[in-house]
């Protein structure tokens, strides 16, 4: 176990440091810079404000320089969104606001999907199920920024105007809207997952023992047939609960929300390398966190598993 946990930590920072070289390399490949949108500037002035953030280097000792300062714990300066602003303080105000929401979105998306796939299985083949069949692919269907445009249209600005359309100003009525696009997709996805893997659990010879002790239904179900039927869930959570956490980038930047996914389509459209880079690093690091938590999970769920290097 020991072993295992150690080999994933350094696998960990060898990924983490090709995401950083290969956006560095894609970043500065791009034509422009992120001094060119400055009006009336000069060469001579250009040429200062890239010596300054050392931009004027080749590409291989930029990039040996970013790592040296981020094993410092420095991510740079904002150059253009907050100028002069560290990354580190901007990534530590715009994550919570993401995190709140993304915590909302993981609790309702698991919580409605596991249920939906435990009532799809136990209903297979009857109208129930057929039901939830075409509700979770359209779900899945529709791509983030469609549902959103839907939901505003009717539950904001047109017919109930029921919630606001931008923000987070009005409190918890606010969250209902953005919490339910975020977690959509992933909530029918985890509803399939669930179908799937329980129909296979139900048919287990275990199972059919429990039926014939006539143990009610939800005792069946969630004491005896869930946590067998969980081990592909845990594995979609790692990765999409990262995404969650940071808010998804285009559920913050439809609704207006000044959290962490909208400030790095900004930072991109801006070219503002720094804040490009630690929170793509952030993003990079928070889904291999979370795939190495769902790995360590696996055992706890279903201690017959061996995990990799681990003494059988």
């Amino acid at each position: 176990m020991v072993l295992y946990i150690l080999k994933r930590f350094f696998l960990s920072l060898i990924t983490i440091l090709f995401v950083i070289c290969l956006t560095y390399i894609l970043m500065n490949t791009v034509p422009g810079g992120p001094f060119l949108g400055e009006k009336a500037i000069s060469p001579r002035v250009l040429a200062e404000l890239e010596a300054k953030y050392g931009l004027d280097k080749p590409l291989p000792v930029q990039i040996r320089n970013y790592i040296l300062s981020l094993l410092k714990g420095d991510l740079g300066v904002s150059l253009k969104m907050q100028k002069n602003r560290p990354v580190l303080t901007i990534i530590g105000e715009m994550f919570p606001v993401s995190a709140r929401i993304g915590i909302i979105t993981l609790i309702w998306a698991v919580a409605v999907g596991v249920a939906l796939g435990c009532l799809a299985a136990y209903t297979r083949g009857r109208w129930e199920d057929s039901f939830l069949q075409i509700v979770t692919t359209a779900g899945i269907a529709f791509p983030s920024f469609v549902s959103a445009t839907v939901l505003l249209v009717c539950f904001a600005g047109g017919v109930f105007k029921i919630f606001p359309t931008t923000g987070l100003s009005r409190g918890p009525i606010s969250y209902v809207l953005p919490c339910f696009t975020l977690g959509l997709t992933p909530m029918c996805s985890i509803a399939r997952y669930t179908r799937s893997s329980m129909l296979e659990v139900l048919g287990k010879e275990y199972i059919k023992t429990v039926r014939a002790y006539g143990l009610p239904v939800p005792v069946l179900i969630f004491k005896h047939a869930l946590r067998n039927a969980l081990i592909p869930v845990v594995t979609y959570l790692g990765p999409i609960t990262a995404v969650i956490l940071t808010g998804g980038f285009v559920v913050e930047t439809v609704f207006n929300i000044p959290g962490l996914g909208r400030y790095f389509i900004q930072s991109i459209s801006n070219r503002d390398y720094p804040l490009i880079m630690g929170t793509t690093i952030f993003f990079a690091a928070l889904v291999i966190i979370m795939s190495f938590a769902v790995d360590v999970l696996y055992k706890f769920i279903d201690p017959r598993i061996q995990l990799s290097n681990e003494e059988v």
